[in-house]
């Protein structure tokens, strides 16, 4: 009978076993008798003499065999390397055309494996598998490329082999290439071979002779000693049990049948077996169907789990036949519920961690705080809840600091699924001061609402809409202050509802940290927006609000700004005398608030110098002395930095005469749409940009029809790091080919065909379509110099203020252009001419040749004269100087009535 041992120290009631096998005299014969004892050792003595004279054969045969393979292989190999003809061979443009045949005949006539010529480098010239001609030769080289012969025993893919290496010498003496010879060890056979069947015949006769004596021998010693004595089978029986039933896994013995043999006193534990589990079947020990199914089938298993009871038990099985065995299959169980345990918590402490790690990489991609707070909630969802929602205050979406007491404003949501009756994202949300949101947001730390329930805390906050919630099978929440230092930036909450489980403290932990990692990202992204804004705030403040009434040209813009933060392109719509208009942009180098300041300084002094009535390249030409100055006071100063790079294009249009003039400051060149639809870029001689020095602007002059469309613009819509400015050019002239013809039609179409998905630069744009004034509403006259031509102008001047329906202007004017016309004729040179347009205002023009400006001053009251230019100034709304190439032009402008 089996007795089994409990795991403890302390032995447990025995259990009757079944015996494994019955005890025959037949099976005696396998014990420890004394029959046995000399049965065996006259076997082994046989079997040792057997094999003593096979290994000596054996041997003998492996030496001859070795020996002959490697004369035969060296011999071939010499043979073939001393061959006629192999060194014109090796020296010929194709080796391997004239050596392959060769080698191949010389393979099968001598009965080798392979025979290999090679250059002097290893490189193989033929081969019997021609797909590793060319390829190096695997084996020892050295000695063979020295001058001398290697033979060596290698493992090649056909088996062992012995190969030797031999070179071929040239006349004088050097080697000019190599021939291996191999033949595996399978194809030479020695006398030994021929020996060994002889030698197994006597062998097995003599052995069969000893055991049949033996056994005789053998019978009759069991027949007298009746095999060993009590004691001594006892005490082995008893160590095997012992050992059987002390380890700490189940073991069990199927039969071929579904028997059970053998259970230990573990395999009893885990499994619950009856005390007579023993030679029943699997099937009726009340195990379940698929761990009864395993063990009676005797398949194969490695770490199998199944769950017997609360247990999870990790099966193994290997069948007893494998090895010519009786039929079964031993099986071990292993309780894995406490590993299975201890793997999980490990597995979800990989996920955490994974999840912040994911949360360090993928939160705070863009310095914007609405997608930072989307990201966090997208991380969240489904990975570690179902439903996530960011709440901020609204001053931290304007960049501000909030103010503890105000709303939020839902920011971001993600969701498992749709339909959640969760407040949706732009909605302003005021937390009652019992909900979690606002006692994290008051305690500055999180709150865990295990069962939402349960809580009246939470259900205080809406009613109707936290049944909804419940309803909807959302049953736990956690909520997260975020908090950056000492400001309280606004409230997460995550929530539960596809997993039973509620929310536990260490996932409390986990929703802490990863607030904790995105609270730093939306807080950058707050102070970006703020610093963002106020360059943003400064730069449109130096930009033109509107643009101020002129009757030249109708005007579109467009000014966008950069994604990544302010820059300093500018334009300027500047009217100036005789009803002429300038057209300004600009593009300083850079982003940020030193671009922004620079531009408005540039811009200022573009305002500045136009008003002096400068032609465009001296405007320019003081524009780059002022950008030096710049660089130099900053390059002293060393605070800041100087002026990277500012590029100005300027135009005037004239209406009178329908001539613009343009220059430009490294600047793109304007394009011009023709009234038929032609577009063409402009040839502006290309300045070099603001601030280098050393190099002169230039003018271009060009007569536009009236209706013809003057297109400038700043580099950041037609050049970016995907395309270069030809290829944007082109794309301009395209877009410029279409739409309806006016300048906001033209303005859109450029914008939705160049305009990139996040611009990296300004873009500022003005489309501006021409007007001609016409010749009715212009009149000239020119005037003798003679004092006496005043009365003359003066009659003149009314009469076509008649004609204009501007009769009640006719004193002023004719009192201005007295003062202006005697100044010229007494101070100028000739010719002096008069000039008045009809534009918004009336404009007098009185010109000469002369470079003299006139000064307004103060007459004393004793002085006679020196009031002609005061009374000018206080009858006109603007009156000025401009100079010319033949002289000087001093005008005067009025209101119309």
């Amino acid at each position: 009978m089996v007795r089994l041992l409990g795991r403890s120290g302390a032995r447990p009631a025995r259990r009757p076993r079944a015996p494994l096998v019955r005890r025959t005299p037949e099976t005696s014969l396998g014990g420890r008798s004394l029959a046995a004892q000399v049965f065996v050792l006259q076997v082994v003595v046989v079997l040792l003499l057997v094999v003593a004279a096979v290994v000596a054969l054996v041997l003998q045969a492996r030496r001859d065999t070795t020996e002959e393979a490697r004369n035969r292989s060296l011999a071939v190999a010499q043979t073939f390397a001393n061959s006629p003809g192999i060194l014109a061979a090796l020296r010929s443009p194709d080796p391997t055309a004239v050596l392959q045949p060769r080698a191949e005949a010389a393979r099968e006539a001598s009965e080798v494996d392979f025979i290999v010529v090679m250059n002097p480098d290893g490189i193989r010239y033929t081969h019997p598998k021609p797909d590793r001609i060319g390829k190096r030769f695997v084996g020892t080289l050295a000695p063979a490329q020295a001058g001398g012969t290697v033979v060596e025993e290698v493992d090649g893919t056909i088996g062992r082999l012995v190969q030797a290496v031999v070179p071929v010498k040239a006349a004088d003496g050097r080697v000019a290439g190599l021939v291996s010879a191999g033949i595996t060890t399978a194809r030479v056979g020695g006398n030994a071979n021929r020996q060994l069947p002889l030698v197994l015949s006597t062998a097995a006769v003599a052995l069969a002779l000893a055991t049949g004596g033996t056994a005789l021998v053998s019978r009759r010693l069991l027949r007298q000693t009746h095999g060993l004595g009590p004691r001594e089978m006892t005490r082995m029986y008893e160590h095997h049990d012992a050992v059987l039933h002390a380890v700490r896994e189940g073991v069990i013995i199927v039969d071929g049948e579904g028997d059970l043999l053998l259970a230990n006193d573990e395999a009893h534990r885990l499994l619950d077996l009856p005390p007579d589990a023993e030679l029943r079947k699997v099937f009726d020990l009340g195990l379940d169907a698929d761990t009864a199914e395993l063990l009676a089938s005797g398949r194969m298993a490695t770490d199998e789990v199944h769950l017997v009871g609360e247990r999870l038990l990790a099966i193994n099985q290997r069948p007893t036949d494998l090895a010519g065995g009786p039929a079964g299959s031993v099986a071990t169980l292993r309780d894995s519920t406490e590993l299975r345990a201890l793997s999980g918590r490990a597995e979800a402490a990989r996920e955490r961690l994974d999840m912040l790690y994911a949360a360090g990489v993928g939160i705070g991609t863009s310095l914007d705080v609405t997608r930072t707070a989307e990201e966090l909630a997208e991380l969240a969802v489904p990975r570690f809840a179902d439903f996530a929602c960011v709440d901020l205050f609204d001053a931290v979406l304007e960049g501000g600091e909030p103010e503890p007491q105000g709303a939020l404003r839902r920011t971001a949501l993600s969701a498992t699924r749709a339909g959640a009756p969760l407040y949706p994202v732009g909605g302003r949300i005021r937390f009652v001061a019992s909900s979690p949101q606002a006692r994290s947001l008051a305690e500055g730390r999180p709150v865990l609402e295990a069962r939402l329930a349960e809580s009246p805390g939470w259900r205080a906050q809406d009613l109707e809409r936290t049944e909804q919630v419940v309803g909807f099978g959302i049953h736990s929440l956690i909520t997260v202050p975020v908090r950056a230092g000492a400001l309280m930036l606004g409230v997460v909450s995550f929530w539960r509802s596809e997993r039973p489980q509620p929310f536990d403290p260490e996932e409390v932990a986990l929703a802490e940290e990863l607030v904790a990692r995105a609270a730093v990202s939306i807080d950058n992204a707050r102070r970006f927006t703020r610093e963002h804004s106020m360059a943003v705030t400064l730069q449109r403040s130096l930009l033109p609000r509107t643009l101020p009434e002129q009757g030249a040209l109708d005007i579109a813009y467009r000014y966008l700004p950069a994604q990544a933060g302010v820059g300093g392109d500018w334009f300027d719509v500047l009217p100036l005398s005789g009803a002429r208009v300038a057209l300004v942009v600009g593009d300083v180098v850079g982003h940020g608030l030193h671009a922004a300041a620079t531009m408005g300084r540039l811009r200022t002094a573009v305002h500045n110098f136009s008003a002096l009535d400068l032609a465009p390249e001296e405007l320019l030409a003081l524009l780059d002395e002022l950008v030096a100055r710049i660089d130099q006071d900053e390059t002293a100063d060393g605070t800041t930095a100087p002026v990277a790079g500012a590029t100005c294009l300027y135009a005037i249009y004239d209406p009178v005469s329908r001539c613009c003039a343009v220059a430009r400051a490294g600047h793109p060149p304007p394009a011009l749409v023709r009234p038929d639809g032609r577009v063409e870029f402009l040839d502006v001689p290309a300045g070099p940009p603001l601030g280098l020095g050393g190099l002169p602007f230039e003018t271009a002059e060009v007569e536009l029809a009236e209706g013809s469309r003057l297109v400038l613009y700043t580099d950041g819509l037609v050049e970016d790091r995907k395309q270069d400015i030809d290829t944007g050019l082109e794309r301009l002239r395209a877009a410029l080919g279409d739409g309806d013809g006016s300048p906001e039609g033209t303005c859109r179409v450029v914008l939705e065909s160049l305009l990139p998905a996040r611009p990296n630069d300004d873009i500022a744009l003005i489309v501006a379509r021409t007007r001609a004034l016409g010749a009715d509403r212009v009149a000239e006259w020119a005037v003798p110099v003679d004092p006496a031509a005043v009365g003359e102008v003066r009659a003149a001047v009314a009469r076509q203020l008649a004609r204009w329906e501007l009769e009640e202007l006719s004193f002023t004017t004719e009192l201005i252009l007295s003062e202006l016309v005697t100044n010229a004729i007494r101070y100028g040179s000739p010719p002096v001419r008069v000039r008045l347009l009809r534009d918004r205002t009336l404009i007098c023009e009185v010109s000469d040749s002369s470079n003299t400006s006139p000064h307004l001053r103060y007459a004393a009251m004793t002085d006679e004269g020196g009031r002609g230019l005061f009374l000018v100034a206080q009858l006109t709304d603007r009156w000025g100087t401009r100079y010319t190439p033949t002289g000087k032009v001093i005008w005067a402008e009025q209101p119309l009535p």
